[in-house]
């Protein structure tokens, strides 16, 4: 029987795992990152593939690099005849990349070579992509640069945000693995080198990207505030608190001598927008730092002063 390795992390990674283990694969052994701080408490959380792994009781491994020879030494000893990666989150080097006779099968979230990077789905509602999709890819060298063995896509819904659009693709990266690592291992698929056309590059996103810049037009900020949904959050400043845009939809309107970027103006029916570079954002759930997430009519039932008011970047 094939031997697989999983290398995943998180929750994108948790439906190709237990599709694995649905199809009966012998999966030899789990490589997942180390455990991470996380709340108010900062306690050690363990990541959505070591409790799928620990619940099935497989082999755990979590190395803080695969350069280590200890590392790649215990990877290994679980004789991979293919190692499965859906966001690892670690950079495979060319020694474990040679490990496996099948070779390391990568579950990307877009439909490369759009997309290439830390952060594809999230760049697909950022780019206003109408579709998003997964492909299983032999991996290289490269960042997500190796010949693909299948694609699939689906459309961006208008209110998907990252956490939903990557729930609907994670599902779909399962379904594709099974369709196609059964093909890969019995010789059916010769691997296509992807164009050198059509490549972007989508980056890791660091926390300072949520900020709302408000001279953009309102369709961008719109698209932010959906991509930055649950991380980083787009965010603004109300009185001197961090304010984050949690929903928002895109208006009608413009600025003006009177009504700048960053402006808040009045809606029907305690609603509320935002002036920006062209448009108006008009908000739907806000949430004040410390506080939880409101509607924003029940926002402003409480929030005395903020139409009128001006958001700061």
């Amino acid at each position: 029987m094939t031997r697989v390795v999983f290398m995943g992390t998180p929750e994108f990674a948790v439906p190709s795992l237990a599709a694995l283990l649905r199809e009966g694969y012998q999966v030899a052994g789990v490589l997942t990152r180390k455990d991470q701080p996380a709340g108010r408490g900062q306690k050690l959380e363990e990541s959505p593939v070591k409790q799928l792994a620990r619940t099935h009781g497989l082999a755990l491994q979590q190395p803080a690099t695969l350069r280590d020879p200890a590392a790649r030494a215990a990877l290994a000893a679980l004789r991979p005849d293919v190692i499965v990666v859906a966001a690892y989150g670690l950079i495979l080097p060319q020694t474990v990349l040679d490990l496996p006779r099948f070779g390391c099968v990568n579950v990307h979230g877009s439909v490369l070579p759009r997309h290439r990077g830390a952060a594809p789905i999230a760049a697909a509602i950022l780019t206003g992509d109408p579709e998003a999709g997964v492909s299983i890819m032999l991996m290289d060298a490269g960042v997500d640069t190796g010949p693909v063995l299948s694609t699939a896509s689906l459309p961006i819904a208008a209110d998907d945000t990252t956490a939903a659009l990557t729930a609907k693709l994670a599902t779909l990266g399962a379904d594709l693995l099974t369709a196609t690592l059964p093909r890969w291992l019995a010789g059916e698929i010769i691997p296509t080198p992807q164009p050198a056309t059509g490549a972007t590059f989508a980056p890791r996103i660091e926390k300072s990207a949520g900020e709302i810049i408000w001279s953009e037009p309102a369709s961008l900020i719109e698209r932010r505030v959906r991509a930055y949904q649950p991380w980083p959050s787009a965010y603004t400043s109300w009185n001197g608190q961090r304010l984050k845009v949690l929903r928002a939809r895109v208006g009608e309107g413009s600025g003006g001598r009177d009504r700048e970027a960053g402006m808040v103006i009045a809606g029907e029916s305690y609603a509320a927008g935002v002036v920006t570079g062209q448009g108006v954002l008009w908000l739907e759930e806000v949430q004040l730092a410390g506080k939880r997430p409101l509607p924003i009519d029940v926002f402003l039932r409480g929030a005395t002063g903020f139409v009128g008011s001006w958001l700061s970047s």
